[in-house]
C-alpha cells in the first residue's frame, strides 16, 4: 500500500473521485500545510490559516500505479488556476502534492 495526499479544490468533490479509482483503499479528507496547530472548516474559508484542502489516498499499488492515481488527479481539476477551482475560490483550494515517500518523489 502507499499512500499521496493531494489537494485539487474542495475535498469533497475530489474525494468522490477517488472513491471510485479501482485499487483505491480509503480517503480521507482533511486539511494540510498550514500554521494553525487547529483547523476547522470557517477557519480555513477565511484564508488566515494557510491550510490547503487534501485529501489521503491509501492506493494498493499493484493495481493502481502512482502514475495512474496522478493522471487521474491532473484529469479532474486544473492546476494552472491560482487559488480557485470551478466556483470555489481562496487560497484553500491551491494544487498541491505531498508525497509521503522518497520513491514516489521523482514521479510527482
Amino acid at each position: 500500500m502507499q499512500t499521496i495526499v493531494l489537494g485539487g479544490g474542495c475535498f469533497w468533490c475530489t474525494e468522490s473521485v477517488f472513491l471510485s479509482v479501482k485499487g483505491v483503499q480509503s480517503v480521507v479528507s482533511g486539511y494540510m500545510g498550514g500554521d494553525a496547530t487547529s483547523a476547522n472548516y470557517e477557519a480555513v474559508c477565511s484564508g488566515s490559516t494557510g491550510h490547503v484542502e487534501v485529501i489521503k489516498v491509501e492506493f494498493d499499488e499493484s493495481i493502481v500505479p502512482l502514475e495512474v492515481i496522478l493522471d487521474v488527479f491532473f484529469a479532474t481539476h486544473d492546476p494552472t488556476t491560482m487559488d480557485r477551482q470551478g466556483n470555489d475560490v481562496g487560497s484553500q483550494y491551491r494544487s498541491v502534492v505531498f508525497y509521503t515517500e522518497d520513491s514516489q518523489k521523482p514521479t510527482v
